[in-house]
């Protein structure tokens, strides 16, 4: 679509706006660029990468800007990716050490906020079908109990259940040997559906505490899947772009707040190889619109299990962020599989 001329051009205006945040003139693209043109013919290609939508001029007498199309065509195109240095490496690897999943998906997340200084996100991997070990009643009060679940995988999960009457401990020890002698082994799915066909012939009491107890032990696994651990999103206060924009910095926090959204999308990255980059508005997401994403797929033993990423503004070093999302997702990825 653009000659060469046109391509070095906007390659030297992206660099210069992402490096220091003005609009890029005639004359710096003149000294910069490596070419050998004259300040008029370069006004005459920045008209032309203005008509086709790649730049904006955002005052009539300043310089000009990329636009989301002109961010799109020089990561595609015309970006030249930075290794990362040994040690950035190593600071990596030592961070992505621990034989804890849950604390390397912490420091995933952490790492790529502190390499970067945006905002660092991680999806914690699906909870795969989860069979149950374990269940114990312990009372807390007259018609307060404590649900401990054990499931299969070692996950242990404590809940708070309020009863219509009161059980003695007796009953509890009764109801829960009755749980795992019955149902241990069986997944979440199957135990309810058990219990749906074999409730009828329980005593009435029994039926309700162990109906609690089943929409207990859900909960407690709906709170725990499809997380996502997020580092650093008080950095994006520094981007100036951002931080002048209350409202739409509001709405950005709404986001890290509620999550649901975000999770959403980091689902979708789920399903593509290698990194993604939506730019602004690509992400379809309107909080999103003056923010780029970019994010990686992590592993265990070969399958694919989750998603990390940087939410920073579109005005972000991608040769730089593309690389320290792509080595922490591998990192991570050996790291789990190891453990």
């Amino acid at each position: 679509m653009l000659d060469k001329r046109a391509q070095i051009l906007l390659k030297t205006l992206v660099e210069h706006y992402i490096s220091d945040g003005q609009p890029v003139g005639s004359r710096t693209l003149s000294k910069c660029s490596g070419l050998d043109l004259s300040p008029a013919t370069i006004r005459n290609v920045m008209s032309d990468l203005e008509e086709l939508g790649f730049i904006i001029s955002p005052h009539t007498s300043a310089g000009r800007i990329p636009t989301q199309r002109g961010y799109r065509f020089f990561v595609d195109t015309l970006l030249t990716v930075q290794p990362l240095h040994q040690q950035q490496i190593e600071r990596l690897e030592f961070e992505l050490s621990s034989p804890d999943p849950q604390e390397l998906i912490t420091n995933a997340a952490g790492m790529l906020s502190n390499l970067t200084q945006f905002a660092g996100i991680v999806m914690v991997p699906k909870r795969k079908t989860v069979s149950f070990r374990h269940l114990e009643f312990l009372p807390l009060s007259e018609k307060r109990i404590l649900v401990i679940i054990v499931t299969s995988d070692g996950n242990v999960q404590n809940r708070i259940i309020i009863t219509e009457k009161s059980y003695s401990a007796s009953e509890l020890t009764q109801a829960s040997n009755y749980f795992n002698q019955h149902y241990a082994g069986n997944t979440f799915e199957q135990v309810k559906q058990r219990l749906h066909d074999e409730l009828k012939q329980m005593q009435a009491d029994m039926t309700r505490l162990m109906g609690a107890a089943m929409e207990a032990s859900s909960k407690a696994l709906d709170d725990d899947k499809d997380a996502v651990v997020i580092a650093g999103e008080r950095n994006l206060l520094q981007v100036d772009e951002l931080s002048t924009n209350v409202g739409s910095l509001r709405k950005l926090f709404e986001v890290f707040e509620r999550r649901t959204s975000l999770m959403q999308l980091l689902d979708n990255s789920q399903r593509a190889e290698g990194i993604q980059i939506f730019i602004g508005g690509e992400s379809g997401y309107l909080p999103l619109d003056e923010c780029s994403m970019v994010t990686a797929t992590y592993e265990t033993n070969g399958q694919t299990v989750g998603t990390l990423g940087v939410i920073g503004p579109t005005r972000m070093a991608y040769e730089r962020v593309i690389p320290i999302v792509d080595m922490t997702a591998k990192l991570l990825s050996n790291a789990l599989s190891k453990n």
